[in-house]
């Protein structure tokens, strides 16, 4: 892997140490830069988990994807900068309540001095590594996460900052994982009928001081915590807006 051109596409031109502060940069300017999308879903043009597909996809090819290949991508960069970095499988809360199968998300673990969990490939989500071996709320972006313990497994849920109540997000164990082991259930997201990732394209994008995503239907935009959210048209205006706010050209 170039890991040059990986940098130069997340922006990343400071100096590169194995230590919190690079990875917390490297987590937020790959969020910055990489959009989550599941576009290759609806082309029906196969993910394979391979890290040279990852590569051509996400780098060479100046697009995004969902967290098989984001995370899978991003622990092979951090792997080859000097950090300790391992696959992790979670289990995504359900709204209805419980959890999806096992191997339903890929999380990494990063171990330094303390632990902390990296993930960037769940959407709109913590913008910065969160130390697994805290057990009271971090915050981030307006939002509050936390660490418990259930049956063995660690939980992580989210809240807004300072109210609400505590929302799970996923379940998940700390043993290592290969990339293979993930391979399964990739396909299940793409091919099964009750994949929520095939109930419509979405693509989405940290920004400095917000969000962007764009849906089949809307394009939405958050800025200081305000939202503005506008029709689209057609797949004209779908590609268009693509083009120029993930600088994605599906042509």
């Amino acid at each position: 892997m170039d890991t040059k051109a990986y940098l130069e596409r997340i922006g990343y031109h400071e100096r590169i140490q194995p230590n919190r502060e690079v990875l917390r940069r490297l987590h937020r300017k790959h969020l910055l830069s990489i959009p989550f999308e599941n576009l290759d879903i609806h082309l029906g043009r196969p993910i394979i988990l391979s890290k040279n597909a990852f590569y051509d996809k996400i780098i060479t090819q100046h697009r995004g994807g969902f967290c098989y290949e984001l995370n899978g991508l991003f622990a092979t960069l951090l792997g080859e900068l000097g950090f300790r970095v391992s696959m992790l499988s979670a289990r995504v809360a359900r709204k209805g309540g419980g959890f999806s199968p096992n191997f339903d998300h890929m999380t990494l673990l990063v171990q330094l001095k303390h632990p902390w969990l990296v993930d960037v490939g769940f959407g709109d989500f913590f913008t910065e590594p969160k130390r697994l071996d805290m057990s009271g709320p971090q915050a981030d972006r307006g939002k509050q996460y936390r660490f418990t313990r259930r049956d063995g497994w660690t939980l992580l849920s989210r809240r807004p900052k300072g109210n609400g109540v505590w929302e799970p997000q996923y379940l998940f164990s700390l043993r290592p994982r290969k990339i293979e082991d993930f391979i399964p259930r990739c396909l299940w997201q793409q091919t099964s009928p009750r994949s929520h990732f095939r109930k419509g394209r979405v693509c989405t994008r940290l920004t400095s001081n917000g969000r962007l995503t764009l849906t089949d239907t809307k394009f939405i935009v958050t800025r200081g915590g305000k939202k503005v959210e506008r029709p689209v048209k057609d797949p004209e205006e779908f590609a268009a807006l693509l083009r120029r706010h993930f600088g994605i050209d599906l042509n």
